[in-house]
């Protein structure tokens, strides 16, 4: 641990990795301090959610936020990119986990909802690492709570509007057609980006449309470039609170192979983290990454690019804290 403390003004930061080796001591996310060695809260508050209940392929994206987390060890202060040390900019902290019932969805989604409401009642902005992407119903009820409706960028090979599956109305595949019936997303700034493959019928995007999705596909950031997208999105976001939302198998699975519901023909690592890096004067409440399921993952490939993905956005956060301190 640095040696400010958490009474100070100066944000307390990640071990020194010249001094501890990266591989020894708890994985908190990128060896920083746990939220109560701060003093309980924090400006950006990274918080795990072991929850997989909701997937309809294969499982395990229960282990995705340790996963990260072991990743995100070999993470550095200064993020050259973006010409910030966002751990200095802000005080960055691990929240832990958000305990949620793995045998009921329903329950699991209102615990979410009330463990996000907590931490954003401190002050704290969240990154999130899930766990499925269900959950981003739930944290999107609870920054809608304190923004009012949300722009959302979601970038996914999948458009996650689905209706229902078995019947049930909360899985991965239905959180962002709830979060439009539900009123708490702003339908003048809506965009997925990068999906691709196969759907059910036509409809699935007649029906996204009148939702008031955009859609930037995989293919359209191949042809037209990260630079030009990100202009597109920014200018679609405008200055309205955003909230982004990641799943990782936007990633074509030669870059992350490590999740449930794969499909060909996807962003290259770099492309996302250009564009994420592109979305940089955005107003970047709050975001959550999901669906890395370790078990399907190589040389944690999936995992690596998940925490440098993680990485980029919490840069964007801090930024924008510094900034409105003055």
């Amino acid at each position: 641990m640095t040696t400010a403390s958490a009474a100070s003004s100066e944000p307390v930061g990640p071990v020194d990795s010249s001094r501890v080796p990266r591989y020894a001591g708890p994985a908190t996310f990128a060896r920083l301090p746990r939220v109560d060695e701060v003093g309980g809260r924090a400006d950006v508050a990274v918080v795990g959610v072991p929850f997989d209940t909701g997937v309809s392929y294969r499982p395990g994206a229960r282990f995705g936020g340790n996963a990260i987390r072991e990743a995100s060890r070999l993470l550095r202060p200064y993020n050259p990119a973006q010409d910030a040390s966002p751990f200095a900019l802000a005080q960055v902290a691990d929240a832990g986990d958000i305990a949620a019932n793995p045998f009921n969805i329903n329950e699991a989604v209102e615990t979410v909802e009330a463990a996000a409401d907590d931490l954003l009642g401190t002050g704290a902005r969240l990154m999130t690492l899930g766990g499925d992407h269900t959950i981003a119903l739930p944290l999107l009820r609870s920054v809608a709570k304190k923004h009012g409706p949300v722009a959302l960028l979601h970038f996914d090979a999948h458009l996650d509007t689905w209706d229902t599956y078995f019947g049930a109305e909360y899985t991965h595949g239905t959180p962002f057609r709830r979060a439009v019936e539900e009123g708490i997303l702003d339908t003048s700034a809506l965009s997925h980006v990068g999906t691709r493959g196969p759907l059910y019928g036509k409809k699935d995007l007649t029906d996204d449309e009148k939702m008031g999705f955009g859609i930037v596909t995989s293919a359209d950031v191949m042809r037209r470039g990260v630079d030009e997208v990100a202009d597109q999105l920014r200018q679609r976001i405008g200055d309205r609170p955003l909230y982004i939302s990641i799943d990782i198998d936007v990633l074509d699975p030669a870059h992350a192979p490590g999740t449930g519901t794969p499909e060909a023909g996807g962003l290259t690592s770099r492309e996302l983290l250009e564009i994420l890096r592109g979305l940089a004067s955005c107003n970047l409440v709050s975001a959550d990454l999901v669906e890395v399921a370790p078990a399907y993952d190589h040389a944690e490939m999936t995992s690596v690019a998940a925490s440098h993905t993680a990485y980029e956005l919490t840069t964007i956060m801090s930024r924008q804290i510094a900034a409105a301190r003055g």
